[in-house]
């Protein structure tokens, strides 16, 4: 099984009064490269977030992303009691020393006072437990980026199998077109040695170099190899993940053995045959650069 370098994952944890969101995304890259985003509070623990991240994931431009937020079922803001008491009694006694009447509307008075209401002023401030809760979002977001991989993975291994099969079966159809072509370029030679006018040849000595020119165009070899090539391939997709790289290196070949095979073919239907050989190993190559 292959795992694609492509992936998505968020978590959100509830703490105290904060809710702590982790994403984290991939795409391809030839090695790791890891970007992290999060509050300054978090700084102190940034590397350790990228040990983490590096342990699970191999390869891949990775970002992650934390942020917080007050929780919805929490309140941000509350009265601050002791001190309205505080204010109430020395705005009791202020009246009774001035001899004027209190205020008819106590909560009015009281709430518009400096600090009576509280705020979560303390929010940009690591509590105790805060750091296991940030941990805890990386590694649950890391788990399903690496489920996310998973599952493109088997669909990047479905679309491989799919397409060495069309080149398998491509390559299958340039045998019977093989004696076809060795006739029809004997026939084209003869056809312009026809049109010199009094020019004579030695028919044993042209048949001796339409020996040799036919053995430069055999293409045997090239099918051999290519179908190699393709066993190869699929061998490769078996052993599991970590294959990207040799994937490429498998494609790159193929490409050698199809195109030698387009040089060789001096055949039309042959021709049409290795386009599209091309056309299949091309989407192969663009989907193998996300494979891990």
């Amino acid at each position: 099984m292959i795992l694609s370098m492509t992936g998505f994952g968020k978590t959100v944890v509830i703490f105290n009064n904060k809710k702590i969101t982790a994403e984290i995304k991939s795409l391809n890259s030839k090695q790791l490269d890891i970007a992290i985003r999060l509050p300054q509070a978090y700084r102190e623990i940034e590397l350790e977030l990228r040990n983490m991240v590096a342990k699970s994931l191999e390869r891949g431009k990775v970002d992650l992303f934390i942020y917080t937020e007050a929780n919805d079922d929490s309140p941000t803001a509350t009265l601050n009691i002791p001190l309205i008491k505080s204010y109430k009694q020395q705005l009791q006694e202020l009246a009774l020393s001035l001899n004027v009447p209190e205020p008819q509307d106590w909560f009015a008075t009281l709430l518009r006072l400096p600090e009576a209401i509280k705020t979560d002023s303390n929010s940009n401030e690591i509590e105790d437990g805060e750091i296991e809760s940030i941990k805890q979002a990386v590694a649950q977001a890391t788990e399903a980026l690496i489920e996310f991989r998973t599952q493109e993975g088997n669909r990047l291994e479905t679309f491989f199998r799919q397409k060495i099969d069309n080149i398998r079966n491509l390559l299958a159809e340039v045998a019977p077109h093989e004696a076809d072509r060795i006739t029809k370029i004997k026939a084209r030679i003869l056809d312009s040695l026809a049109k010199l006018e009094g020019v004579e040849y030695d028919h044993n000595r042209f048949e001796q170099e339409m020996i040799f020119y036919i053995e430069k165009l055999d293409i045997n070899e090239e099918k051999l190899r290519l179908q190699n090539h393709l066993d190869y391939f699929i061998e490769t997709l078996d052993n599991g993940h970590g294959q990207g790289k040799k994937l490429g290196f498998i494609s790159q070949e193929m490409g050698r053995e199809i195109n030698t095979l387009g040089s060789k073919s001096n055949h039309a239907e042959m021709q049409i045959i290795v386009v599209k050989m091309k056309d299949e190993l091309e989407q192969i190559k663009e989907q193998v650069l996300n494979v891990m």
